[in-house]
């Protein structure tokens, strides 16, 4: 569902979840005020008794995983595309401008992730290397892993280049499954079904899979979009983690 300000979906909302998210837009990323490698408490939409921590992202493939209670002191000075934290009372957070924000929660173990895709990272293997973290680190059963692809370029207007094509084909062999070409020749890429291909590709339940089918770059009003703008004006923050446990 969508507020004045964030995106919300009823996978993770409903209330034997425990866990608390939302996909970011333009009007709530103007008012966070989130340094990038530093914990910070009580930005806003976030309860002040929150961390949320947001780290450089290079679009690669590493993770970072935060399994310690985190102080103002903290620095996180490297770059990550993943985040993930098993440590109730810490938000994980991402940034995106058209790239892909991905939020995981395994309810069983109690684990979430925050993922940063763009076509590079993706093609690369940012979500299935994110899930065999859950996997391996934390004892996660990926068909109970629900994973939620937030806004981001849309196959409507994310056109492609040979060289992204060239990439994607080497690295993904179902790649006419996410590709489409358009009357005029070109190739627009689907960045979130690539993403939810790979997922379920690993062992993610398609059942567990959402998606809000929303382009950054068609909604100006709701927003930021690197294609559209030429630049970066700014960027939109997504976030998941678990709450303080109650007692």
């Amino acid at each position: 569902m969508t507020s004045a300000s964030v995106i919300t979906v009823p996978a993770f909302a409903d209330g034997g979840s425990q866990v608390r998210h939302f996909f970011g837009t333009r009007r709530h990323a103007m008012s966070l005020g989130l340094e990038v490698g530093i914990p910070q408490r009580g930005i806003a939409g976030v309860a002040s008794s929150l961390w949320t921590l947001s780290v450089n992202q290079v679009h690669g493939t590493e993770a970072l995983v935060v399994d310690r209670a985190l102080a103002q002191t903290d620095r996180f000075m490297g770059g990550w595309d993943a985040l993930v934290t098993d440590r109730p009372g810490i938000m994980v957070a991402v940034r995106t401008a058209d790239c892909v924000p991905i939020l995981m929660h395994d309810p069983k173990r109690r684990v979430v992730a925050a993922v940063h895709a763009g076509w590079r990272g993706a093609v690369a293997g940012i979500v299935p290397k994110t899930l065999a973290l859950l996997e391996s680190r934390f004892g996660s059963c990926l068909e109970h892993v629900r994973i939620s692809i937030g806004p981001s370029a849309g196959v409507c207007c994310y056109e492609v280049d040979e060289p992204v094509l060239d990439s994607l084909c080497q690295g993904f062999p179902d790649w006419n499954k996410v590709v489409r070409t358009k009357r005029d020749g070109k190739a627009h890429l689907d960045l979130k079904a690539l993403v939810k291909e790979q997922a379920k590709a690993l062992g993610a339940a398609s059942k567990s899979i959402t998606t809000v089918n929303v382009c950054t770059i068609c909604h100006e009003d709701l927003f930021f979009s690197y294609r559209r703008e030429r630049k970066v004006n700014g960027t939109m923050v997504s976030a998941i983690g678990l709450p303080m446990r109650r007692g």
